[in-house]
């Protein structure tokens, strides 16, 4: 491993971002009701193993990462902005505010200004970075240059004024717990059934799956470039790692995806499995997506195998 870095300059290490602090910390305390016997019920366990899908890889993978961030592919605004708001859900911040992070570190990948790379600390990388104010992160006019793109679109401009993320988080919140609550009550089961059940759908499909997917989304920013093999020699550490491959459905091809950012195949190799690009693909098919951006390497192929016409 390279030699480790100092924390960005933007970064105003004694002040704590109390918000995320407290989000993350309460996430990982609420989850851990799911250890309390009476919470278990295995609707919760199905919502939580499909949430995981549904959000990370819907939301976070395919629309926050490979379309809003690098426009991988297309679809129409409808589509879109469903996929935005399931992104939200992940309590990973507005799409806009993502974007302009993951922009910010690949122009400076693994170098000071990254907001993330693990060559600070794995612990920085991971989490740490979400923990402290970054002036670069938190002040519009730093963050706005990288996502006037994104900001053009009124529907993303909204969801940074008047409190509307914490209000479509909230409301979502409720939708888990009356899922369980209400069908109880309607089918003449007790008030104290209907709340338990409401709060294990509420603890599984809610705090449990959400801490689940912020610990891949944050592995791919720590483990993938740390270790794992390279098949591109590019100028950062980022690495294509095993396990977090799997995990994330497909992001954890990191290497691969900062030699080619655009792509949005983060899999170039057979056993390099995508989920998030098979998903794209089915949207393809359905008529959901459109255009989308292949490897280099395959795009030279398809040239050199279909020359233009003179």
């Amino acid at each position: 491993m390279r030699c480790r870095l100092p924390l960005p300059e933007a970064v105003l290490r004694h002040r704590i971002d109390w918000t995320n602090t407290l989000v993350v910390a309460s996430f990982h305390l609420l989850a851990l009701l799911a250890l309390v016997p009476a919470f278990f019920s295995w609707s919760g366990v199905i919502l939580c193993v499909a949430g995981i899908y549904v959000f990370g890889t819907l939301g976070m993978n395919l629309c926050y990462h490979r379309l809003l961030t690098h426009r991988g592919f297309k679809c129409s605004p409808r589509v879109e902005h469903t996929l935005a708001i399931i992104g939200l859900c992940c309590y990973q911040d507005t799409p806009a505010r993502w974007v302009a992070a993951h922009r910010q570190h690949h122009e400076h990948a693994d170098r000071q200004p990254d907001p993330h790379t693990p060559l600070v600390s794995f612990f920085w990388s991971h989490v740490g970075w979400l923990l402290v104010e970054n002036r670069d992160l938190s002040q519009l006019s730093n963050w706005e240059r990288y996502v006037r793109d994104i900001l053009r679109d009124p529907f993303y401009k909204a969801l940074e004024r008047n409190n509307r993320q914490a209000k479509i988080l909230l409301a979502s919140a409720a939708l888990f717990f009356l899922a369980g609550f209400v069908p109880v009550l309607a089918t003449g089961g007790t008030l104290s059934d209907a709340a338990t059940l409401g709060a294990s759908l509420l603890i599984w499909g809610v705090f449990v799956r959400t801490v689940i997917v912020w610990h891949i989304t944050w592995s791919v920013n720590s483990v993938t470039h740390l270790w794992g093999y390279r098949n591109y020699a590019t100028d950062e550490g980022s690495r294509n790692n095993l396990l977090i491959g799997f995990l994330s459905n497909g992001e954890g091809w990191h290497n691969n995806h900062h030699a080619d950012q655009r792509s949005a195949r983060h899999g170039h190799r057979w056993w390099e499995l995508d989920v998030t690009y098979l998903t794209l693909r089915a949207m393809v098919a359905l008529g959901l997506a459109r255009d989308i951006a292949m490897p280099i390497s395959q795009r030279v192929a398809q040239r050199q195998a279909n020359p233009p016409q003179q």
